[in-house]
């Protein structure tokens, strides 16, 4: 029986405790020798965030070589593999496809029998819905935050200014002035650059002194409308 091994480590992994490109290779290949595979090649993306499968080109390596031998990809966890389950479904259809099969080490997946390929499936489901409520969390802090004008961001959004504290926004009742016209411009169907070429023609600025783009505006008539 031959496998591939997969690793991976982004720039925060790197510090992290038992998931470093040498712990990785040297638990995959003690567990190739512990179960008579031989391991015929080691693929490795470094630096790289797990996020999208298809931007390592060491992981795509690892599924081609699996593939072409009928081997099997072994990973340390899934998270070195996928970071989302659509992810994880096609690398696993990808692999079944190719007659080859996928082990990952911590979670102890083989999909070899059918149940390892269930519980693949539900792990990486798991995983998934650990990470939107994280993403859920954070965006009801920032909302709160909003609600309560405190700066969520190193830019002082137009329309405000930094109170005394650092951290509450006060109004900038010249630049509030300023959203009320782009947003009856808008109303009246001025199209974004033309709304800032009237803005520099009134001789309002940005908050950066820069020129007004039609980017720029767009974004504050969004801010505003949500």
């Amino acid at each position: 029986m031959k496998a591939v091994a997969y690793i991976r480590v982004s720039t925060q992994g790197q510090a992290q405790d038992g998931v470093s490109l040498d712990a990785q290779r040297s638990k995959i290949e003690a567990w190739c020798v512990a179960n008579d595979y031989e391991l015929i090649a080691v693929h490795v993306d470094a630096g790289l965030s797990g996020g999208r499968a298809d931007n390592r080109p060491s992981l795509q390596a690892a599924l081609a070589d699996a593939c072409k031998q009928r081997a099997a990809v072994v990973v340390y966890s899934l998270s070195r593999l996928a970071r989302s389950t659509k992810d994880a479904i096609v690398i696993s259809e990808r692999l079944a496809k190719g007659g080859a099969d996928l082990v990952s080490l911590s979670e102890k997946i083989d999909t070899t029998s059918a149940t390892g390929k269930m519980v693949f499936r539900l792990l990486a489901v798991l995983a998934e819905f650990e990470r939107d409520q994280i993403a859920e969390r954070t965006k009801s802090a920032l909302v709160h935050l909003k609600s309560q004008r405190k700066r969520i961001s190193g830019r002082i959004p137009f329309g405000y200014d930094l109170a005394d504290d650092h951290e509450t926004l006060i109004v900038n009742e010249r630049e509030r002035e300023a959203i009320r016209l782009m947003q009856a411009l808008k109303a009246e169907g001025w199209s974004l650059r033309r709304i800032g070429a009237e803005l520099t023609k009134r001789r309002i600025g940005t908050k950066t002194g820069t020129s007004w783009s039609a980017q720029a505006i767009k974004g504050i008539l969004q801010r505003e409308a949500a």
